[in-house]
């Protein structure tokens, strides 16, 4: 079965959902059932997500995103380096 990619929104909606449910006194393995998540992913969204909002939680993904790139950066930077520093050193 395929991985299911959820949207930023969806998961703010489901943790919305299940936090409604939650405070009627439902448990947790019932909300995360009628969610359509298990209660892994329940307490990663909620550790990741808890208390944001919709425009927060898209500027924390960019922000995500944007160091990714800017680590991949300085990996391929140092490798150059240490390129660089392996034909100067032969060349003496």
């Amino acid at each position: 079965m395929p991985r299911l990619r959820h949207t930023v929104e969806q998961i703010l909606a489901k943790l919305r959902e299940a936090e409604v449910a939650l405070s009627k006194g439902q448990p947790i393995a019932q909300v995360c059932r009628s969610v359509g998540i298990t209660e892994q992913t329940y307490y990663r969204w909620r550790n990741e997500y808890g208390g944001l909002k919709v425009d927060q939680a898209e500027r924390l993904k960019e922000l995500e995103r944007e160091n990714s790139r800017l680590k991949r950066e300085v990996a391929e930077l140092t490798v150059d380096k240490l390129i660089l520093k392996e034909a100067a050193e032969g060349n003496c």
